[in-house]
């Protein structure tokens, strides 16, 4: 079995550049938060287009509606510009759903 060549780093004992190279925090980076994260997509289907056909249209804009709120309430609290962009991002779906129409 090989063995690791990387030493193990720890927040209290790394220099601030040292940490924010650690490979989790990279691949952390690296992943759309906003637009497609890793955890929604799983089983084969977004579990937006899951929540979608499960629901009404009249009860999937609310659903889009309320997601919207929920991000542009809270972002001065938690997760600021990320947050903004999430709820542009329910917004557009929004927008989508509602051109579907004609």
């Amino acid at each position: 079995m090989k063995q690791s060549t990387k030493k193990k780093i720890s927040v209290d004992d790394a220099k601030p550049e040292e940490w924010n190279n650690t490979r989790w925090l990279q691949q952390e980076k690296r992943e759309d938060l906003v637009n497609n994260p890793a955890h929604y997509n799983k089983g084969g289907i977004e579990c937006i287009d899951g929540i979608q056909a499960m629901l009404t249209k009249e009860e999937f804009i609310g659903y889009l509606r309320g997601n919207s709120l929920k991000y542009r309430w809270r972002f001065p609290y938690k997760n600021g510009i990320e947050d903004l962009k999430k709820a542009d991002w329910y917004e557009n779906k929004l927008l989508e759903v509602l051109g579907s129409d004609g």
